[in-house]
């Protein structure tokens, strides 16, 4: 009988929640839709470039070497170093591993 009075009850919130339009206010705050926003121009072309950073990108010799340090040398150097410490210390981290 509970369960019965539950599923009905239940079912009246969810069909009532769903009547209704949901309002959108920017930010939550006292803004709506009717005021108009200046783009800003700046803001703008930031965008632009950003969409189509990955069609400007090159990869040539200037900045191969920056490249392959970002990307591969600092990483495995974070890597090593930490594996490193938890060995010396005798890391359970590293010991319950199976590495060691």
């Amino acid at each position: 009988m509970m369960n019965h009075l539950l599923a009905r009850t239940g079912f009246r919130v969810a069909t009532r929640s769903m009547q209704r339009t949901q309002r959108r206010k920017m930010g939550d705050g006292p803004f709506n839709d009717k005021m108009h926003v200046k783009p800003n121009k700046f803001v703008e072309e930031w965008n632009g470039r950003r969409e189509i950073t990955e069609l400007a990108f090159e990869v040539n010799p200037s900045n191969l070497g920056a490249l392959v340090f970002c990307c591969l040398v600092f990483p495995y150097g974070i890597y090593h170093f930490t594996r490193k410490e938890l060995m010396i210390k005798g890391d359970p981290r590293y010991k319950n591993s199976g590495l060691a």
